[in-house]
């Protein structure tokens, strides 16, 4: 038996992880089967199955992978940043040259989302953005307590166009076929969204 096969159950579960997500950027993740996962890590699906009770495991295990990585990923952008917009820029920034590192996230964690009833996957990547977006409404209440945003700013809001301004630049970038571009893009599309949300010079300090 070859040394690969002997990669202890840690290694195995990571590299599966590594797999999923290369996969996820160069096909569907709806039709991405344990067969084409197994065929990319050089091993049979029953060596894959020693590791996963079932496809739905795997599924689940890559999405907490990408949890933690993306939570650490901005939560070390942001630390020490003390001005609240511009730790929102360095968090936005992060994330962004994660997604160009990872280009498989963004399409991994919509097919499951996509999925027509609720799973164990899903379930995480809905946890995983309301806690994104908890982190992000405190940069903002902090922002609002510092007089640097609008009067009225919806926060809830706020927090959603950050979001929804990342999806935009890996829509274009996937329609460019460059998702690596998106770390070009990232500083003028914060920009827009600093605008959009902080307030007019008249009101600042």
């Amino acid at each position: 038996m070859s040394q690969r096969q002997h990669l202890p159950a840690e290694v195995r579960r990571e590299r599966t992880v590594e797999a999923v997500v290369a996969l996820c950027g160069e096909e569907d993740p709806a039709t991405l089967t344990t067969g084409r996962i197994a065929q990319r890590m050089g091993v049979t699906q029953g060596a894959l199955f020693r590791h996963f009770p079932n496809k739905e495991a795997i599924w689940e295990t890559v999405v907490a992978w990408v949890a933690e990585r993306v939570m650490a990923r901005v939560g070390a952008a942001a630390e020490g940043v003390e001005d609240p917009l511009d730790a929102l820029e360095a968090m936005f920034l992060a994330h962004v040259a994660f997604i160009a590192e990872h280009p498989g996230v963004p399409r991994l964690l919509m097919g499951q989302l996509q999925q027509p009833r609720p799973t164990g996957a899903s379930r995480m990547v809905k946890g995983l953005l309301a806690n994104y977006r908890q982190r992000l409404t405190g940069r903002l209440e902090e922002g609002r307590r510092c007089g640097q945003l609008r009067p009225g700013l919806d926060l809830d809001a706020a927090a959603a166009q950050f979001i929804g301004c990342i999806q935009g630049l890996v829509v274009q970038a996937l329609i460019d076929g460059d998702v690596t571009g998106v770390v070009d893009r990232a500083p003028a599309a914060f920009d827009l969204f600093r605008h959009g949300i902080r307030a007019d010079r008249g009101g600042e300090a």
